[in-house]
């Protein structure tokens, strides 16, 4: 994702705390206009969201797109699930992955690639308690080492 073209809108940075990313895939989302709207106005929240395949099609549930001010009439349900827009092959390959133990299909973020709203959907096996720990842990050593860093060159 390193295109000039491309506007992150909304990202998921509990997913990555509590999954290993294997696997990451870019779909597009089928939305209304005025879900359009919310969405170029980061109106976005992927908190809980996750993506199921039923019958051979990829659905994003529990992705909040707030409803568009001045869309009245037009506007949907926050919550509705929503059509991912991914090729047959990933499709299936997805399911064979996600039937193995411990596989989950989690969004990373939202954003607009040139015209287009995108998503990114990562294949995520989750992670136990003592995984986060060592996280946090390194995360921790690294910040006091780039502290130490900063005062010796002071």
């Amino acid at each position: 994702m390193a295109d000039k073209n491309i506007k992150i809108v909304s990202q998921n940075k509990k997913a990555r705390h509590d999954y290993f990313i294997e696997e990451t895939y870019e779909a597009g989302i089928e939305l209304v206009g005025t879900e359009v709207k919310s969405v170029r106005a980061g109106k976005v929240n992927l908190t809980d969201a996750y993506v199921s395949i039923v019958n051979g099609e990829a659905y994003i549930k529990g992705m909040n797109i707030s409803p568009y001010e001045f869309g009245n009439i037009f506007n949907r349900d926050p919550l509705r699930e929503r059509r991912l827009l991914l090729h047959k092959s990933e499709i299936r390959k997805l399911i064979g992955l996600v039937q193995q133990q411990g596989y989950s299909l989690i969004p990373l973020s939202v954003y607009l690639k040139g015209s287009l709203v995108k998503l990114s959907v990562a294949l995520a096996k989750g992670k136990k308690l003592y995984d986060k720990r060592n996280d946090i842990a390194k995360k921790d050593a690294r910040r006091d080492m780039e502290r130490a860093l900063k005062q010796k060159n002071y």
